[in-house]
C-alpha cells in the first residue's frame, strides 16, 4: 500500500501468544500503534478457575490467522508492508507459544522478512514506551499473573535484576485466593472490586518483606487467606466478610509491593519507576503508587490498562530495539517456557531470515 510509505518506518508486526490471549499488533517506529488486537480466553478458562494450557494452544490455532489479519487490516497495511516479525517466544506456555512462534516463521519465510525474538518480560518493561519515554536508567516493576520481578534498566538488552518471587507471582496470589472465595477467574479484577467496599485492616494477613532482600513471597499470603476462610464455616454466604478478606489481601499485596519499590529507590538513588504486568491494572496499587511518588518526588510511568496486561503492542515496540541492533532470530528458533530476562541476549544465526 503506498499510503503505508507514510505511516512511520520500521513497522513491526508484534505477535504475543505466551499465555491465554492471541494478540497481533502493527507499530510504527517502536511506539505509535498502528493497530492492537486482543482476543481474550477467559469465556474459555473461567469454568475452570484458571487456564487450561490445552484449551489455550488449540484457541491460539484457531484464531491467531484471523487475529493478525485484523490487526493488519486495522492498520491499513499488508504483509508486505512491514519491516519484521516481532514474536514473543518466552517465557509462557509451551503449547501456546509453539503457535506464536510457528506462525510468526512461517509467515516470514513466506514474504521473505526477518522475524525477531521477544522475551516476554522485555515486552512488559518496553510497554510504557508505546506512551511515554522515561529515561535510562530506571527502575522498572513488572506484577502479573506469571511474574513479579524488580529490575533496573539501563538502556535495551541492560537489564540488572534486583529481586523477584520466591513463589507465587502477585497475580498468581489475585487468581488462587479468588478461586478459594469462590469468585471465578480471572481473580484480579473481582478481587479489586470488592475490596473497595471492604475493610482493608480487618485481618492482619503477614507482609513477606524477606529482609536485606529485593525479592517477594506471596504464597505464605495465599495460606493465610485459606486459613481465615476455613475458620468461617459460613464464609462463602457472608458479602461483608468476602468484602474484607479482599480487601486486607490486596492492602498486603499492595504493601509488599510499595516498599521494594521504595527501597529501591533509597539504596539505588534511582528516581524514576515503570509499573507493568496485569496487576498493575489493580486500582489500589496505581493510587498507591501515585501516592508515593508525589511523596518522594519521584517520575512514575503507568502504562494505561489496556497495555497492562499481556499484547502484542509491548512485544513489537521491544522488538523494534531488537531489529535495529540487526539481532535477528534464525529459523530454528524456538520457544523456551522458561526464559530468564538477565543474561539471555539473543545471538545471531547464519540461518537466519530474509531482510529485504
Amino acid at each position: 500500500m503506498e499510503e503505508a510509505k507514510n505511516i512511520g518506518s520500521p513497522l513491526i508486526l508484534g505477535i504475543d501468544t505466551s499465555c491465554d490471549d492471541t494478540s497481533a499488533a502493527v507499530v510504527a517506529d517502536g511506539k505509535r500503534i498502528l493497530s492492537n488486537i486482543v482476543s481474550s480466553q477467559s469465556d474459555i478458562h473461567k469454568k475452570y478457575g484458571g487456564i487450561v494450557p490445552e484449551l489455550a494452544s488449540r484457541r491460539h490455532i484457531e484464531m491467531i490467522w484471523p487475529v493478525v489479519e485484523e490487526a493488519l487490516s486495522s492498520a491499513g497495511v499488508t504483509l508486505d508492508d512491514i519491516a519484521a516479525i516481532a514474536v514473543c517466544h518466552g517465557p509462557g506456555l509451551i503449547g501456546s507459544l509453539l503457535v506464536g512462534c510457528g506462525f510468526a516463521k512461517a509467515a516470514a519465510y513466506a514474504k521473505n522478512k526477518p522475524v525477531v525474538a521477544v522475551n516476554h518480560l522485555e515486552g512488559h518493561i518496553f510497554s510504557v514506551f508505546l506512551e511515554g519515554s522515561p529515561e535510562f536508567p530506571f527502575l522498572s516493576l513488572i506484577a502479573s499473573g506469571g511474574h513479579t520481578s524488580l529490575s533496573i534498566v539501563n538502556g535495551f538488552g541492560q537489564y540488572t535484576e534486583l529481586g523477584r518471587t520466591r513463589d507465587d507471582a502477585a497475580g498468581e496470589a489475585y487468581d488462587k485466593v479468588a478461586k478459594l472465595l469462590g469468585l471465578g477467574y480471572p481473580g484480579g479484577p473481582v478481587i479489586d472490586n470488592l475490596a473497595q467496599e471492604g475493610n482493608p485492616k480487618a485481618f492482619d494477613f503477614p507482609r513477606a518483606y524477606v529482609p536485606e532482600s529485593f525479592d517477594f513471597s506471596f504464597s505464605g499470603l495465599k495460606t493465610a487467606v485459606k486459613s481465615a476462610v476455613s475458620r468461617k464455616p459460613s464464609a462463602a454466604s457472608d458479602a461483608g466478610f468476602i468484602k474484607d478478606i479482599a480487601a486486607s489481601f490486596q492492602a498486603a499485596v499492595v504493601d509488599v509491593l510499595v516498599r521494594k519499590v521504595e527501597w529501591a529507590i533509597v539504596k539505588k538513588g534511582i528516581k524514576r519507576v515503570t509499573l507493568s504486568g496485569g496487576v498493575s491494572a489493580n486500582s489500589e496499587l496505581r493510587r498507591r503508587f501515585q501516592e508515593m511518588a508525589e511523596e518522594r518526588e519521584i517520575e512514575l510511568f503507568l502504562p494505561s490498562i489496556s497495555f497492562c496486561t499481556d499484547n502484542a503492542a509491548m512485544i513489537a515496540a521491544a522488538g523494534y530495539h531488537h531489529f535495529k541492533a540487526g539481532d535477528i532470530a534464525g529459523i530454528d528458533l524456538n520457544p523456551k517456557a522458561y526464559l530468564p530476562l538477565y543474561g539471555c541476549s539473543l545471538t545471531k544465526d547464519s540461518a537466519s531470515f530474509g531482510t529485504d
